[in-house]
């Protein structure tokens, strides 16, 4: 993806990750494409494009333009979702067009959903391209804005013993993190560790509760953050993708009551050996 304005590096950094992941929902998708070839055109016409399939761009350039403005070019290795916000409105439609041309991919949205959710390998795939996206949407943002406001970067670093998230506050954002390990500890006890390409703080947000652990940076990591507001807003027009996520914290907590009760059982064990000791 390419921007209208001049962005950081982090919007780079954050592009190359996106266009990964791309190629990797792709590799496990087992689909054969049909080649659309795109007309030169000025304005940007193509907004009839049929909207149960998505494309990627295989070859030139896609200008996305929403009132009558050039916010974005789609590059090769790109993806055109379906506009649904715009579905039903031509005022608030994002329109498509190429100056010189483009040849797209496309594939039945259907089908190529059916395969993401098929495997939880595909559906975390597919949920952290969502995320890195809504991060890349958000630099593009408060970048084109014109007037000063507070504006969250949706990438950050963290040194290894930096606290992510902290138990028992307010949740703020949604993490994914992109490289690194992370501590899960509750209580100052340590149930779990992160990996990169998982994504974590989501339970917090979905239910407006307070966060029931810290995250602590074991070695250096970078995370792409998505505030709740925007990460709600992306899983109600996505209801698979809660779905997914769901899952995946549905089997966190399971793997962290294990945990809990290995280590309860572990104490008791220690307990009993030293209470045998001081009878002896």
């Amino acid at each position: 993806m390419l921007a209208s304005v001049e962005l950081p590096a982090d919007f780079k950094l954050l592009n190359q990750q996106y266009h990964g992941l791309v190629q990797a929902l792709l590799d496990e998708v087992e689909l054969l494409p049909i080649r659309v070839e795109v007309a030169p055109t000025q304005t940007g016409n193509f907004r009839g494009f049929d909207p149960a399939k998505f494309y990627l761009v295989a070859s030139g350039t896609v200008t996305a333009r929403y009132s009558s403005r050039a916010v974005y070019l789609l590059e090769e290795g790109d993806i055109l979702l379906p506009d649904i916000a715009g579905g039903r409105d031509p005022d608030a439609a994002v329109f498509y067009g190429s100056e010189a041309g483009a040849s797209l991919n496309s594939y039945s949205a259907l089908e190529f959903m059916q395969q993401i959710f098929a495997r939880p390998s595909t559906t975390k795939l597919w949920t952290r391209m969502l995320v890195t996206y809504s991060g890349m949407m958000l630099r593009l943002t408060a970048m084109q804005t014109q007037i000063d406001v507070i504006t969250t970067p949706g990438f950050a670093l963290y040194e290894p013993g930096e606290i992510i998230i902290t138990q028992g506050e307010r949740a703020q954002y949604v993490f994914n993190l992109t490289s690194g390990l992370a501590d899960v500890l509750v209580d100052n006890v340590p149930v779990g560790i992160i990996s990169p390409g998982e994504i974590f703080g989501a339970m917090a947000a979905l239910t407006h509760a307070d966060r029931s652990a810290t995250v602590r940076a074991r070695s250096r990591c970078s995370v792409v953050k998505v505030p709740t507001s925007q990460f709600t807003d992306l899983i109600k027009s996505n209801p698979a993708t809660i779905h997914a996520l769901l899952t995946d914290m549905a089997n966190s907590i399971v793997s962290l009551n294990e945990q809990l009760v290995q280590q309860r059982i572990g104490a008791k064990d220690r307990q009993v050996d030293t209470q045998g000791g001081d009878a002896a």
